[in-house]
């Protein structure tokens, strides 16, 4: 109930109100009831201590790049190599969005992104619809790549055991093949508004932040340092948002309290409390219900039965839920954490509940653009499932190939 009651919140966020105003005091009526002993929860908020800051020092380093010109620029240089061709168009704008997803989380794609593809789409004299759908769908499933891309990867990151760099490589092909996957949905579905007569190229890009894409090209290869040296990489993300800083404290161009909002602390609270929640309904019986559906093994069959039990439980209770259930159950075993990865990941484009970067994203749509639920469910009924069987095969393959310990 207390569960639900969170989610149902964080989901409506009736007048706007944080995430957190149940899940807190859920969670602490939960740890003074005893339903998870208080050692247990001060056990996890430790330990998801690390994730849930690099997510507010990311949600900052986004906000920077965006007031530093990154996405104003990558737009426009997207939309100039298009060459004036709707078709071309969306390829740029998904290779765009996959890109800034998987360096920058998913919450910059929707929250920065979005608007400067939708300002490129109306003035090249395009539908904006699939330009739109193609920033939900890949801030989704182009989240597969880096642990760094998406929460849920963050909080299933420790219990692959992998390193930084073996967990991009075990990933890579389930990532390209998501991210063409998507693209050719997005092609097949939105055909007839692609073939328009080609439009005038839009005014000439702005000039290239070249200090603020340096800093992003160092914060990343920072992070893969740091985690292959056993440190937080809440530490490569925070040294990032220094950097973009300096020239900003030169012109004494800095809003201390900006930032802390830009952190986004209500939903950083949401994250932690929503942990100790969701340890409380698995201790309760979910766990072992969820044990006994879990396949063994990492075969070809066994690992797609955990990508679509992974998918089915993101679109019924949300995928941070389903992350932080599951992986538990298969901890130990990279190739099934990494399944349920891609069953998180990709499966909430089959529905609004999946994720709460698709719910966001939809709120911020402006009314003419905002698919409505049965378009949106159709369309991601129809296409995912194709999607999530490509990426389950990709990562057989790859857990054959890519050594894994």
């Amino acid at each position: 109930m207390f569960l639900a009651a969170s989610l149902l919140v964080a989901v409506i966020r009736p007048r706007g109100v944080s995430e957190a105003l149940v899940a807190l005091p859920a969670a602490g009526v939960v740890v003074a009831l005893g339903i998870v002993p208080w050692h247990d929860a001060s056990r996890t908020l430790r330990e998801m201590g690390p994730t849930v800051g690099f997510l507010a020092a990311i949600l900052v380093f986004g906000h920077l790049c965006a007031e530093a010109g990154v996405f104003d620029y990558l737009g426009a240089r997207a939309a100039a190599l298009a060459h004036g061709r709707p078709s071309r168009l969306l390829t740029m704008m998904v290779v765009l969005a996959a890109a800034v997803t998987a360096v920058l989380t998913l919450d910059a794609t929707v929250v920065l992104l979005t608007p400067i593809v939708l300002a490129d789409a109306t003035r090249a004299g395009a539908s904006a619809r699939p330009f739109a759908y193609a920033c939900v769908r890949l801030a989704n499933s182009g989240s597969l790549l880096l642990p760094v891309s998406n929460l849920t990867n963050l909080l299933a990151f420790s219990a692959t055991g992998l390193s930084f760099g073996r967990f991009a490589a075990l990933m890579a092909l389930p990532w390209l093949v998501a991210c063409a996957g998507e693209w050719l949905a997005l092609r097949t579905r939105f055909a007839a508004q692609l073939a328009g007569r080609p439009y005038a190229p839009r005014a000439p890009c702005p000039a290239a932040p070249r200090y603020a894409l340096a800093v992003v090209v160092v914060t990343v290869l920072a992070m893969v340092s740091l985690s292959s040296a056993d440190v937080a990489v809440a530490w490569a993300a925070l040294g990032g948002c220094v950097l973009l800083l300096v020239p900003r404290f030169a012109r004494r161009d800095v809003r201390p309290l900006a930032l802390v909002k830009e952190a986004s602390p209500g939903f950083c609270a949401f994250v932690l409390a929503l942990a100790v929640l969701v340890d409380a309904v698995v201790r309760h019986g979910l766990g072992d219900a969820l044990t006994d559906l879990v396949p063994s093994g990492t075969s070809l069959p066994a690992l797609l039965g955990l990508v679509l039990l992974a998918a089915a439980a993101a679109n019924l209770v949300n995928n941070l839920p389903a992350t932080l259930a599951l992986v538990p159950i298969v901890a130990g075993s990279p190739a099934a954490v990494l399944a349920v990865l891609i069953g998180v990941n990709v499966g909430p484009n089959a529905t609004y509940g999946g994720s709460l970067a698709t719910l966001l994203w939809r709120r911020m749509l402006p009314e003419r653009d905002r698919p409505a639920a049965r378009e949106f469910h159709l369309f991601g009924l129809w296409s995912v499932p194709l999607v999530l069987l490509g990426c389950t095969v990709a990562l057989w393959i790859s857990a054959r190939v890519v050594p894994s310990g």
